[in-house]
């Protein structure tokens, strides 16, 4: 099944009610053939104590936009996902703006999925660098 980029940035609002993602204002903001970006923007409720995007923040809108990418991929009547396992290598800081992550697939198997996620800050420098995996598991 083909879905457009209307049905997947619809599909990702709803799924994100309630959750960490609507708490940290990431929102997914485009799709195609492979790929997914989402954005969060950069300020006080992201901040380390010393004014520059939290790491944790920034793996945090990693791992919502991998796993929404894998989820997006496999039939999630019969699968779900879950993240096995997540890096960032942080790069450069910022202090205000959106950062916007972008997940591409590295390898997209039945079973396991790896995920190359870039972050970049409002002129398109890389902020951090993420490789997220994931597994599809059957549904009981």
């Amino acid at each position: 099944m083909q879905l457009s980029k209307k049905d997947v940035l619809e599909r990702a609002k709803i799924a994100s009610k309630n959750t960490l993602m609507e708490t940290l204002n990431i929102e997914m903001i485009d799709f195609g053939e492979d790929f997914l970006v989402a954005r969060m923007p950069v300020n006080s409720k992201v901040h380390q104590p010393d004014g520059v995007l939290h790491g944790g923040a920034t793996a945090a809108l990693a791992e919502s936009v991998g796993s929404f990418a894998a989820q997006i991929f496999i039939n999630t009547d019969v699968f779900f996902v879950r993240g096995l396992e997540i890096t960032a290598n942080h790069l450069k800081s910022v202090k205000a703006g959106f950062v916007y992550a972008k997940a591409t697939f590295l390898h997209k198997g039945r079973t396991t999925q790896l995920l190359d996620i870039r972050v970049t800050d409002n002129d398109d420098n890389l902020i951090s660098l993420c490789k997220l995996s994931t597994i599809a598991l059957p549904k009981k």
